[in-house]
């Protein structure tokens, strides 16, 4: 099991669990009441920074409810946070992007993290054919 080594910016969000056996996400909560009009974009604070494990990176993406609760949608899809961001003042943010009026409070959570493996150093090699089933077509219907 990995250790991650945390800070809280706050005393006013609730500190970071790992539910093991129900999903291996875990959830990120506003640190600060945020008010959006629509068409308004902010920098969410988070209320923690990590020192992550050598060779890890965390992947940010919305809870499936943000959107639903928040009208707000995340600016950048998905916010990858390498084991370099990891100083006393690198808090993590949620960039959100206000599609209706709304209104985030202190403790809601609007997000989500995992943590995985780097890539591994890959050789690209250009062939003329690739001799795999060829599904002609577009994504994973094969419908144009």
């Amino acid at each position: 099991m990995e250790t991650i080594r945390i800070k809280y910016f706050t005393d006013k969000i609730d500190r970071l669990c790992f539910v093991g056996g129900k999903s291996d996400w875990v959830d990120l909560r506003a640190a600060d009441e945020v008010v959006l009009k629509a068409g308004e974009y902010r920098a969410i604070p988070l209320g923690v920074a990590m020192k992550l494990p050598k060779g890890y990176e965390a992947h940010v993406v919305p809870r499936s409810s943000t959107f639903k609760n928040f009208g707000v949608i995340q600016t950048n899809h998905m916010g990858v946070i390498d084991e370099s961001y990891c100083g006393d003042n690198d808090q993590w943010y949620f960039s959100a992007y206000a599609l209706r009026d709304t209104v985030i409070h202190v403790n809601d959570r609007i997000c989500q993290f995992r943590i995985m493996e780097h890539q591994p150093a890959l050789k690209f090699e250009e062939v003329v054919r690739l001799e795999g089933e060829d599904r002609g077509g577009f994504g994973s219907t094969g419908v144009k």
